[in-house]
């Protein structure tokens, strides 16, 4: 087997890459951190016999042993060597959040637009595309009134978000819903707290 075809990159993450480098300066073998598309940066860490490096900006390098490489890739050899597998990542998911009125399952009139364009958005697919889409609405409530009353009003937001989707005439792979209550809060409150943010359904498409 070809040596070379051995070492073709490897994308370890979203946010790192293992390649072989084709450059003399650069480690035979090493891992790059690339951000994620939407800019954000996390961290990895590499270890071997060579020592142990932490990346934590985006295209610092290391190579597998552990050493610190005196050189770091271009952004054009960067794109080179990872550009078509980065391309071939699958789309991140969308998230869309729709709030409601005080203790009702009535959309807030920014939400009920927001909800229109999402229709539209999904409507935009390729059919082919739109077949393998998955969808999980979530409900959830602020901390005003009981748990168990809340899980259910929850319940009936999410119901009737997906209800909304199913009548647009849309066909999912999947829509799936989920009931929180006031648990998972978007803004930490304390009970009792009437917060228009956790007043919501999180839409998310996949």
């Amino acid at each position: 087997m070809n040596r070379h075809a051995l070492l073709r990159p490897l994308l370890l993450l979203p946010l790192a890459a293992l390649l072989a480098a084709c450059g003399p300066t650069l480690p035979r073998s090493y891992v790059v951190l690339l951000p994620d598309r939407d800019g954000k940066v996390g961290q990895v860490v590499v270890t071997g016999p060579q020592g142990r490096q932490v990346l934590t900006q985006a295209g610092q390098v290391a190579a597998l042993d552990g050493r610190a490489p005196a050189t770091s890739p271009t952004p054009a050899q960067i794109e080179a060597d990872f550009g078509a597998a980065r391309d071939a990542l699958p789309a991140a998911p969308e998230q869309h959040l729709l709030y409601f009125v005080l203790g009702s399952t009535q959309l807030t009139e920014p939400a009920e637009a927001a909800l229109q364009q999402l229709i539209a958005q999904l409507r935009a697919r390729p059919p082919q595309a739109l077949a393998t889409t998955e969808v999980v609405v979530s409900g959830h409530t602020d901390t005003m009134g009981s748990e168990a009353d809340n899980l259910t009003l929850s319940a009936q937001r999410a119901a009737l978000v997906a209800s909304r989707l199913k009548a647009s005439g849309l066909s999912f792979l999947s829509l799936r819903q989920e009931a929180h209550g006031e648990k998972n809060l978007l803004v930490p409150t304390k009970d009792e707290t009437p917060e228009p943010r956790n007043r919501r359904v999180e839409v998310t498409v996949r």
